[in-house]
Parts: C-alpha cells; structure tokens; sequence
C-alpha cells in the first residue's frame, strides 16, 4: 500500500496470497505479489539482497470478513511472536551481509516494544511516535 511504483522492476513483491476484492466502499482490493509465499520461510537463497522490506500483518483481531483483513491479513492471536521472529530472521537470512532491512509495523494492537523484544535486536533509527513505525536494522 505505501509503494508508490507498484511496478518497480526493482522490487520483488512476496505475498501469501492472491487476491481481487472490492471493499465495502466501492474500492476495488488488488492483492498481485510477483511470488507467492509465506514471511516464514521466504523462497530465496541466503544472501540475495541489498535491501528488504518487511511489512507484516499487525492485527490479532480483526473479523474474518472485515475490510482491514482483507487490505492487511491477521496474525495468529497464538503464535504471532514465533511467525515474527521466524520472519525477522528470514529477512536476515536472506539479506546481503550489512545489508538493509526497513520494517514497517502498526502499533494500534501490539506494541512495538513487544515487537522488538521478539526480534531481539535494536534497530539503528526509525520513526517512534506516530501509529504506523518505520524502523531500519542492517544485516551484520
């Protein structure tokens, strides 16, 4: 959603999903990754990027039909520290060394302290105040 070249030849854009919807306003939902795939277990060799943009669902809760569902996924309420952290250090892993990671996280549910304490590492500088956080860490 932030992209504003969703055609960067630059740029491979992983999802879990495939999806065209139209919301409950009328807005037509276009969800059409370049490769399908989950955060947990990214489909690219070890050391394969200068740059990486992680950018999760950060709902727990959010009905199953809803609009911001369909626009951000749900995390699993159980699980999502492990399904994080597993995501965390595939982008690591597949990060160049001293590589860059920007990840993108919505506080409005889970704090990003909690967030940073399941990644274990401090990132070098981000954004602390508003809803929406964007904090960058580099590969070592």
């Amino acid at each position: 959603m932030f992209w504003f070249d969703k055609d960067n030849s630059n740029a491979i854009f992983m999802d879990k999903r495939k999806l065209e919807t139209e919301l409950s306003d009328g807005r037509k939902l276009v969800v059409n990754p370049d490769v399908i795939g989950d955060f947990r277990h990214i489909p690219f060799e070890n050391n394969s990027f200068y740059m990486v943009v992680f950018d999760p669902p950060h709902l727990i809760h959010a009905g199953k039909n809803s609009w911001l569902a369909k626009k951000y996924g749900v995390l699993n309420a159980d699980t999502w520290r492990t399904d994080l952290k597993q995501g965390f250090d595939e982008c690591m892993r597949v990060l160049k060394p001293h590589g860059t990671l920007i990840f993108k996280w919505n506080v409005e549910q889970i704090p990003m302290s909690k967030i940073l304490e399941v990644f274990g590492q401090i990132p070098l500088f981000g954004d602390k105040r508003s809803k929406t956080r964007w904090v960058v860490f580099m590969k070592k």
